[in-house]
């Protein structure tokens, strides 16, 4: 898919509601999840354009609001599976850039990106990450999530800690300039992480993509203008 600019994230057109029947053997919410599946203009957008998950066009909307992917950029995407957002990062940054996919999960090839298998908490991953870029990052990208309890105290901890884990991460291979973005849930204290993000980017801000299901809680930071990790943190 290398080379091809997907345009605009929003899915044009309407499409007629589908309604669907309750079935023997399938629960209430199974149900609910497939009419949501079936009436998301995302999901089918998705399916029109080759991409492997809707979450492609919640990096799209961001990069179109922050500038986040360019041709020749560099960009990592952690727990990156099924690969979405590694499809937009090929096509955006082009043939002269690198893409590296990163994920516990064995992932299926993905044209003009490296994938290593890995898990990136690994001492040795950020130096393969850096063997496999053939440099610093300029990108690095988190749309990862804990697995959801149904507690949303525990929930948001959880999310919480891949994100402090994934910026861990990016502090040790961003170069100066470069970007992160990370995925979070809407409401309870990110001071944690938000403090040291203010001191190493030049802007940090939330954001929603439109892509983002109106009743999800999860929302991004999108820190850029990389300055160095603080020698104290």
């Amino acid at each position: 898919m290398g080379g091809k600019t997907p345009g605009t994230g929003r899915p044009g057109g309407r499409q007629q509601a589908v309604k669907v029947r309750s079935a023997r053997g399938r629960t209430t919410s199974s149900t609910r999840w497939l009419a949501r599946q079936l009436n998301d203009p995302y999901v089918a957008e998705a399916r029109k354009r080759g991409y492997r998950s809707r979450a492609a066009f919640k990096l799209i909307q961001l990069d179109e609001r922050f500038g986040l992917l360019g041709p020749g950029r560099r960009v990592v995407d952690l727990g990156a599976a099924p690969g979405g957002w590694t499809q937009v990062a090929v096509e955006r940054t082009g043939r002269t850039g690198r893409v590296v996919a990163i994920d516990i999960l064995a992932m299926e090839p993905i044209a003009g990106a490296e994938i290593l298998c890995l898990d990136f908490l690994d001492e040795a991953a950020p130096q393969r990450l850096t063997r496999a870029l053939d440099g610093a990052a300029d990108v690095v990208l988190s749309d990862m999530a804990a697995p959801a309890t149904g507690h949303p105290a525990t929930d948001h901890l959880r999310i919480m800690a891949l994100a402090e884990a994934a910026w861990d991460f990016a502090g040790g291979v961003l170069a100066p300039g470069g970007a992160f973005v990370c995925k979070l849930f809407q409401g309870g204290a990110a001071g944690e992480l938000l403090v040291p993000l203010q001191r190493a980017f030049a802007k940090v801000r939330h954001a929603k993509p439109a892509a983002s299901r109106a009743e999800s809680a999860e929302t991004y930071l999108v820190a850029t203008g990389y300055r160095g990790r603080p020698q104290d943190d």
